[in-house]
This record gives structure tokens, C-alpha cells and sequence, in this order.
């Protein structure tokens, strides 16, 4: 039997949408405008959250990190995707990829666990609403939020790294718009099984088991939420669950949409836009969600425009 090349590629070339070359310039503008907003929307949430004291709660702890994770999130693929939109090169280099993929895992794991945080808050807040401020204390909630980055960090080593090691023989064509790990696996030439393998468990434990722990947050918050007989009762339950209900929904959603697809080419080219959505417009939803349908947060960023605009008004006249 022959030696066979494993040396690793230079470079990566990804197709990403270059079999509809037309579509390009409108994708460029498109994820240009979604971006932006996204950093914007983002960046906002962060910033009221950590200038209001009135939002220093559990509630917003965990949406300044959710708000800081999408941004990072999006950051690690966008820039790249603007570029191989943008001309004719469609290259990533292989440590470039390596970093894509080590990132978009971490986060990708770190978000579906803290979202079931997330929604372990608004039981605590629905279901304990007296005990609320003894459970969810600072140090509870500081711990919670570290977990999840670090069960996502854990993941992504473990995983990212096997996938590392595996030899590519000299194949670099990936047909996505980012390095994915399950699409670096197929250009191996060797057995996969153990990665594979690893890759269901992780999925279990950090997909499935988070979506279930929200699942079941949910079915004890409208156990308790039946039992409200005040219309008022009802709304303010509903206002305080309805965005992390979104933002569950559009995150699980097409991620669900996405992996329960057929392995078909169709099915392919339709899971890079399902994958373009969950990338690109979901964290720029994100914000929007939880600005327009928040009063605490639309109040709080009212008051810190006021302040600085009075503020600068102030210093106008001492000129």
C-alpha cells in the first residue's frame, strides 16, 4: 500500500454561495446591514445593562452575556463571509479555519446552556417568586454564567481538537460559507467513528439536555402561570417570559431545522441559509426582542440618552 499525503492545507477554500454568483453583491449588503445592527443591538443591551442599577438583577446578568456571546459569535464568522462575498478569492487560511471553528463551537455550546439558565431565572421568578433574591444571589448567578462558558470551552477542545488531528490528504474545498466541524470531518481519509461519536454525545449533552431543562422550566411556569386568576397576573407573566420564549424559539428552531434535514444537495444549499439565519439575522433579533418588548430596558436607555444629552447641553453653555 502507498503513503498517502496528510499533510494539512494551506488554505481553505470555502464555496459558500459561489454556485449562485449573482446572489453574492445582495447577500454582501444584506449581511453588511445585519451585522451592523446586530453589534449595535447588542452592544446596547450590554451597555444599559451594566449603567442602570435598576437592571443589575439575574435577568440582565445573563442578557449582557447572551448579548456579549452573540456578538463574539457573529464576529468570528461574519467578517470572513463579507470577504469571499465580496471577491473572487473564497480562501480562509488553515489557521484562520482552525480558530473559526474552535470559537463557533465554544459559543454555539455556551449559548444553548445559557439559555436553559436563562429559563431556569424566570422559574425561579415565577414559580419562587419569595425566594427569588436567596436563590438567584450574585455568587449563584456569577457561577451559573461561568459554567456556561466553560462547558462550552470544554466541549469545543475536546471536540475541535480531535478534529484537528484528523489528516486531510491534501483536500481543502469545504461547501460552506464557515468552517463547521462536522464538514472538516468529511474531507478526512480515515475512519471517523470515535469523532462522530464524541460529537453525538456533546450534541446530547449540550443540545438536547439544555433544550429539555427549558422544556421542563416551562411546563412548571404554566403549571403556575393556570393558576394566576387576575388578568394582570396573566400579562405580567407574559411580558416577563414572551422574549427569552422567542429567543429559545428562533435559536432551537432552526438549528433543529437545520440538522433534521435530509442529506440531500437541495437540502444542502437550503441548510446554508437556515445556517446564514441562525449566524447573521438571530443575534441581530436578539436585542430587538428584548428592547421592544421591555419596558425596563426601553426606560433605562431613555434615561442614559437624556443624561448624556443634558450633559452635553451642560458643558455646551460652560463654553
Amino acid at each position: 500500500m502507498g503513503l498517502v499525503n496528510v499533510s494539512s492545507p494551506e488554505v481553505f477554500v470555502l464555496l459558500g454561495f459561489s454556485a449562485r454568483p449573482s446572489l453574492e453583491p445582495f447577500l454582501f449588503i444584506i449581511v453588511s446591514g445585519f451585522y451592523v445592527v446586530s453589534i449595535l443591538g447588542n452592544g446596547i443591551i450590554i451597555l444599559v445593562s451594566c449603567m442602570d442599577v435598576h437592571l443589575h438583577t439575574p435577568m440582565y446578568f445573563f442578557l449582557a452575556n447572551l448579548s456579549f456571546l452573540d456578538i463574539s459569535f457573529t464576529t468570528s464568522i461574519v467578517p470572513q463571509l463579507l470577504v469571499n462575498l465580496w471577491g473572487p478569492q473564497k480562501t480562509i487560511s488553515y489557521g484562520g479555519c482552525v480558530v473559526q471553528f474552535y470559537i463557533s463551537h465554544w459559543l454555539g455550546a455556551t449559548e444553548c446552556i445559557l439559555l436553559a439558565v436563562m429559563s431556569y431565572d424566570r422559574y425561579v421568578a415565577i414559580c419562587r417568586p419569595l425566594h427569588y433574591t436567596v436563590i438567584m444571589h450574585p455568587q449563584l448567578c456569577l457561577g451559573l454564567a461561568l459554567a456556561s462558558w466553560l462547558g462550552g470551552l470544554t466541549t469545543s477542545m475536546v471536540g475541535s481538537t480531535l478534529t484537528m488531528l484528523l489528516p486531510l490528504c491534501g483536500n481543502n474545498c469545504i461547501d460552506h460559507f464557515f468552517c463547521e466541524m462536522p464538514l472538516i470531518m468529511q474531507l478526512a481519509c480515515v475512519d471517523t467513528s470515535l469523532n462522530e461519536v464524541e460529537m453525538y454525545v456533546a450534541s446530547f449533552i449540550f443540545v438536547v439536555l439544555p433544550l429539555g431543562l427549558i422544556l421542563v422550566s416551562y411546563s412548571y411556569i404554566t403549571g403556575a402561570v393556570m393558576k394566576i386568576g387576575s388578568a394582570e397576573g396573566w400579562r405580567k407573566t407574559f411580558n416577563t417570559c414572551s422574549s427569552h420564549v422567542a429567543v429559545v424559539a428562533l435559536f432551537y428552531g432552526s438549528i433543529i431545522f437545520m440538522y433534521l434535514q435530509p442529506a440531500k444537495s437541495n437540502s444542502h444549499e437550503k441548510g446554508k441559509f437556515i445556517a446564514l439565519f441562525y449566524t447573521v439575522v438571530t443575534p441581530m433579533l436578539n436585542p430587538l426582542i428584548y428592547t421592544l418588548r421591555n419596558k425596563d430596558v426601553k426606560k433605562a436607555l431613555r434615561c442614559i440618552v437624556l443624561e448624556n444629552c443634558c450633559g452635553f447641553a451642560g458643558s455646551w453653555e460652560h463654553i
